[in-house]
């Protein structure tokens, strides 16, 4: 199966960031509420949304930030995505 999302939305893969305190604690995604890294799985078409031109400037592969709870969680052949919004989307990580 194969989730395809609509108009202004994207298909994320959560990605697990572990950072090192000074001390040498590692902190994972889980014990900190920051923004989350994630994988654009599959892109909507974008198009007009709500009276808006939407043009999508995301791309599959691409690693972006987004909100800690933005989007909605589907599991998929136990997998775990989320759907968002392009414009829920808070940076491109390069």
């Amino acid at each position: 199966m194969k989730l395809i999302p609509l108009a202004d939305r994207v298909v994320l893969k959560m990605v697990e960031v572990e950072e090192t305190t000074k001390g040498g604690i590692i902190l994972t995604a889980a014990a900190k509420e920051k923004p989350t890294v994630a994988e654009v799985i599959s892109v909507g078409p974008g198009g007009n949304v709500e009276g808006k031109d939407i043009v999508m400037s995301v791309k599959a592969g691409d690693k972006v930030i987004i909100n800690q709870y933005a989007g909605s969680k589907v599991t998929l052949e136990n997998v775990e995505y989320v759907i968002v919004r392009q414009n829920d989307i808070l940076a491109i990580v390069e």
